[in-house]
């Protein structure tokens, strides 16, 4: 079945007109948002400077004054690929600027949850720290803060999470969402926000004449931006300009030969060429990998992967992360399998099919319940949230959701209307956490849809698929390809360009059991497209026509490159 397709409509500005780029790449970029053609300069040069973000001067003080006092300093990050390459970037470059002891802290998602919790500051007191730096989190931490301060340990937040109704009484807060701040890209990841953190503390310890007198060498951070694209791209934050900026160069150093020997180990081990690497695998082939160990095991392993200073080092830890990896997607099948099969049971039709979904069963995973819910969004376009006992009568829960409804937003409502029900929430518009009192799990699935039926003003959501339009024969292309997949970054709020059209089919044949390979022709052009995890008996018979919603890619098989259509969507014509 044809599925609903709305074509990118956008009025080309005089600024975009007079640009020296394709007519196609100025359709592409209006339909983006783009009105000034200098958006599309993404030298570093364009960044918004730090002085602009709220707090980064004062964390720049203090610091500035824990490396002149030789202070003692514990990093405390998140599990996910954003906290890894936050917590990295971190101590190497607090290191590179003469901080002598500084050491990170990830939680154990299993044992502590997420989070500067008290317990946390607990085991961080063991270090004797002078100093805690939160790393893509923090903000939602009150009780943590005030330990950590009734023992005498001082504590600087970065983060980028939106914030509750209650700040920390941290030191300093460095959060581009935080009330007081202006600066105006809100969608820095939290590995962005220690960019220029850094960035700041740079500043303030070349003022004070530091790296002379110390005979210390000013650390280039432009050599860690391939952490900071990693991160960003990973944790799916808006790709505004200024993240844009970040990205690319983070990727211009991998295409130049330059990441650092943990980035490119990732790459290698899942066999792929990092001097070709594009946003989009940052996003599925390194972020993933990094992401299994906080997933399954401790983080620790990805930071130290990170971290590695030689091949030598990094290839173990990175043959470490890809084989967790690969569990990791065993143990999400079989969820996703006993997940449906509780939606089947539960007799959620096509026909009467809520606005939302709540899925928990004894034998989920708590590091893999994320996913699951992103594959069950994508499936039934709603917002789901996939629960794991955490033990004690709770639930842990992780929720993902549509543009449409803001899913930290939902859970506030909720809490609102049911006090005590949840015992903790955070996130964004499209992700979220939540522990949940496992006794009231049915009431909170009726909350939640309701909650979300109101955001949604009792309209159920229909998938609809935004298209760039159509492509001539002539404009299927390896040319074509090569410079759309140059125009990026893409990712999260600029999306990577997709097509629709009408192919005439020469040859189909099933490939690895559910992908579908196709040999189509086009205004005379031929070309190749495949089609991933359809279902095989829907095309036993041949076609001679399709419908195809798909980006236009490039496919390097033996040396060889050619364009080939990834389809997003395909049906018979």
């Amino acid at each position: 079945m044809r599925p609903s397709i709305r074509r990118r409509e956008a009025d080309i500005s005089h600024s975009l007109q007079s640009a020296a780029i394709s007519p196609l790449l100025k359709r592409i970029y209006a339909g983006r948002g783009v009105v000034d053609a200098a958006e599309l300069s993404l030298t570093l040069k364009g960044l918004i400077p730090p002085e602009r973000l709220h707090g980064a001067a004062d964390a720049a003080v203090l610091l500035a004054d824990a490396i002149e006092g030789e202070a003692r300093v514990v990093i405390v990050g998140d599990f996910d690929c954003d906290g890894a390459t936050s917590s990295a970037l971190a101590v190497d470059l607090l290191q590179q600027m003469g901080l002598r002891e500084v050491s990170y802290l990830v939680p154990n998602r299993f044992e502590f949850g997420y989070g500067l919790s008290p317990e946390i500051v607990a085991l961080a007191a063991e270090r004797v720290p002078d100093l805690i730096v939160t790393v893509d989190n923090g903000i939602s931490s009150i009780d943590g803060v005030a330990c950590a301060r009734e023992m005498g340990i001082s504590v600087l937040v970065t983060d980028h999470h939106l914030p509750g109704p209650t700040l920390p009484q941290a030191d300093v807060i460095v959060n581009p969402n935080q009330p007081a701040c202006s600066f105006p890209s809100k969608s820095l990841a939290g590995v962005g926000v220690m960019f220029y953190v850094l960035t700041a503390l740079r500043a303030e310890l070349r003022r004070r004449d530091w790296f002379r007198h110390s005979g210390i060498e000013e650390p280039n951070l432009g050599d860690a931006l391939d952490l900071v694209a990693l991160g960003t791209v990973a944790d799916v934050v808006p790709l505004d300009r200024n993240n844009r900026i970040l990205v690319a160069a983070g990727l211009a150093r991998m295409h130049a030969g330059r990441a650092r020997p943990g980035i490119a180990a990732l790459f290698e081990v899942a066999g792929r060429d990092i001097t070709q690497a594009s946003s989009t695998d940052l996003g599925f082939i390194a972020g993933p990998r990094l992401n299994a160990a906080g997933r399954l095991d401790d983080m620790s392993l990805g930071i130290e992967c990170l971290l590695s200073q030689s091949t030598l080092e990094a290839r173990p830890r990175a043959e470490e992360l890809d084989r967790l990896n690969r569990e990791r997607r065993q143990i999400e099948q079989g969820m996703q399998a006993e997940a449906l099969k509780r939606l089947e049971d539960a007799d959620v039709a096509a026909d009467a099919m809520p606005f939302a979904l709540s899925v928990h069963d004894d034998s989920f995973h708590q590091g893999v319940v994320g996913i699951v819910a992103s594959r069950l969004k994508e499936k039934f376009h709603r917002p789901t949230i996939v629960f794991a006992d955490a033990g004690d009568g709770d639930l842990k829960g992780s929720g993902r959701s549509l543009p449409e409804v803001h899913l930290r937003d939902v859970l506030a409502r909720v809490d609102a209307l049911h006090p005590g029900m949840i015992r903790k929430f955070g996130g964004h518009a499209m992700a979220a956490g939540l522990t949940l009192d496992g006794a009231r799990f049915d009431q909170f699935s009726a909350a939640f849809n309701e909650a979300v039926a109101e955001a949604l003003g009792h309209h159920p959501p229909e998938p609809v698929y935004d298209s760039d339009g159509e492509l001539a024969g002539a404009e299927v292309t390896l040319p074509q390809a090569e410079a759309l997949r140059a125009a990026g970054p893409w990712g999260q709020k600029f999306p990577e360009p997709v097509f629709d059209g009408v192919f005439d089919v020469i040859d189909q044949r099933i490939v690895g059991e559910r992908h579908l390979k196709l040999r189509l022709r086009v205004d005379g052009q031929m070309v190749d497209g495949i089609a991933f995890n359809i279902e095989p008996l829907d095309w036993a018979e041949p076609v001679q026509r399709v419908g195809a919603l798909y980006r236009l890619d490039v496919n390097e098989f033996r040396g060889e490159r050619k364009p080939q259509l990834n389809i997003v969507q395909v049906w018979p014509e």
